[in-house]
């Protein structure tokens, strides 16, 4: 039976987390906007430490939150001015993007009731050790994520490669 103390702080990351990816997609200052992705990125890690999961909490914080947030901010700082405000989109683009708004959240909607209605029957698992996770993420064998962590790491390296390129020209 969950404590009536963890239910009303899984309520207030939630909210919290709505509310900051709400305003990260709504506000028209881009650097503003990387700050709410921040926020929602702290939410969503304060989400896996409430489940136990310690170790997807502090990779949260360490490469998304630290890293990629970081790397957006250094983005947008090379690419435009902080203060700049967005174009404001069209009423097509706006009826666009709520269609597929709604069409996201049905689809949502529609995977969560249905994990939740078969919840029941699947067994309980444990608890993996860090060896074998570290053997899955870095090994090379089938079911194994070396090649995607280093294509991965390529990608950024390109990233910044270009984001210098782009600071040279000024």
């Amino acid at each position: 039976m969950e404590s009536v103390g963890s239910i009303i702080t899984y309520v207030i990351v939630v909210l919290a987390m709505i509310l900051f990816s709400v305003l990260a997609v709504t506000t028209r200052k881009i650097l503003r906007s990387a700050t709410y992705l921040l926020f929602t990125l702290f939410a969503a890690a304060a989400i896996y430490f409430m489940l136990d999961y310690e170790f997807l909490g502090a990779v949260q914080i360490a490469v998304y939150a630290g890293g990629i947030v970081v790397l957006f901010v250094f983005s947008i700082l090379l690419t435009s001015k902080p203060g700049d405000n967005s174009e404001k989109l069209t009423s097509k683009s706006r009826a666009l993007g709520l269609v597929a708004s709604l069409a996201m959240l049905g689809a949502a909607g529609w995977a969560l009731v249905s994990r939740c209605a078969n919840y029941a029957v699947r067994p309980a698992m444990e608890a993996p050790l860090m060896s074998d996770l570290g053997t899955t993420l870095m090994g090379t064998g089938e079911g194994q994520y070396l090649l995607p962590f280093e294509a991965v790491s390529v990608l950024l390296l390109a990233c910044i490669i270009g984001g210098v390129v782009i600071a040279r020209r000024r």
